[in-house]
């Protein structure tokens, strides 16, 4: 099956350099890697030509300074542009382990019809000194041994999937997908803006149509450290906006350990016996789970 790597790029080049420098040292090497380069951050199509290979291409999507970036509406843009059987979608920041594009074309063969993820590992912060983004030194083991997992992602299969119901615990920062899946789901809400309850949105939805989650083993993506996005105050605004729009679809909160931690640093007020949204958010069920980063 041919497959295709999705990645939504607004800046970060260093992280960009890094990830498609691990696209092109796969053990399968995808058929077409997609850049989506929102707001034509200056450099980012020439880094694109230089460190993504001859299958790589950079598409353009506008975006207005200073506004939520369109993180929903780029991921669709790039799942449609590919002309492959499988997609692989991958955070910007998530240097892919050697065999994470073939370790996901393989359970889609076993698992055609799920939304898969593989596992993923928590580089520390500096791990990266003294280490160009070219180096060879950069192997799984290397990324391993500075790195590590999530506190409450599940834990991959030795060997092969796993399917679950645990729809609320996918994270689009690195999944796969067969196409006919995708189009299926229309792709992510692109009425979410910014960040946060857009991955859980779309996980929810597949769970309504009988599309199951799969976790899938080896092909490990390292995510890349840098300060949580969810902290930075200028979004704030539209991380309450998402739980306000997955609310009212949803029925509960999502993002919870998320909204607790803003509302202990005052950006966020939770209310659990009034459910309105403002400014401050007010909580009604309090022990919902959700998106991470």
């Amino acid at each position: 099956m041919s497959v295709a790597v999705v990645i939504v790029a607004a800046g970060r080049h260093g992280h960009l350099r890094r990830t498609l420098s691990a696209l092109q040292r796969q053990a399968r090497v995808p058929d077409e890697v997609i850049v989506v380069d929102i707001g034509s951050e200056p450099g980012l199509a020439g880094e694109v030509r230089r460190s993504g290979g001859d299958g790589a291409r950079c598409l353009q999507l506008d975006h207005q300074a200073g506004s939520p970036l369109p993180l929903a509406r780029a991921r669709n843009l790039g799942g449609a542009a590919s002309a492959t059987a499988d997609l692989v979608f991958l955070d910007v920041d998530c240097v892919p382990g050697r065999g994470l594009v073939g370790s996901y074309v393989d359970a889609l063969r076993a698992a055609p019809h799920a939304l898969v993820c593989g596992p993923v590992r928590y580089l520390v912060e500096d791990w990266d000194v003294g280490i160009d983004e070219s180096d060879v030194a950069i192997d799984d083991a290397m990324l391993s041994s500075r790195s590590q997992p999530h506190p409450v992602r599940p834990v991959a299969p030795a060997s092969g999937v796993r399917f679950g119901d645990d729809h609320h615990l996918f994270w689009s920062l690195s999944f796969a997908v067969r196409r006919r899946t995708w189009e299926q789901l229309s792709g992510f809400d692109s009425g979410y803006e910014g960040y946060g309850a857009e991955d859980t949105d779309l996980a929810l939805r597949a769970k309504a149509l009988g599309v199951p989650m799969a976790w899938s083993s080896g092909g490990t993506a390292y995510h890349q450290w840098h300060a949580p996005t969810r902290l930075d105050p200028r979004r704030t605004g539209e991380i309450v906006a998402n739980a306000r729009r997955f609310r009212a679809r949803w029925g509960w909160w999502p993002m919870v350990g998320w909204l607790n931690e803003l509302a202990d640093l005052g950006l966020v007020l939770f209310e659990p016996q009034d459910s309105r949204v403002e400014r401050a958010l007010r909580l009604r069920d309090p022990g919902a789970t959700g998106s991470s980063v």
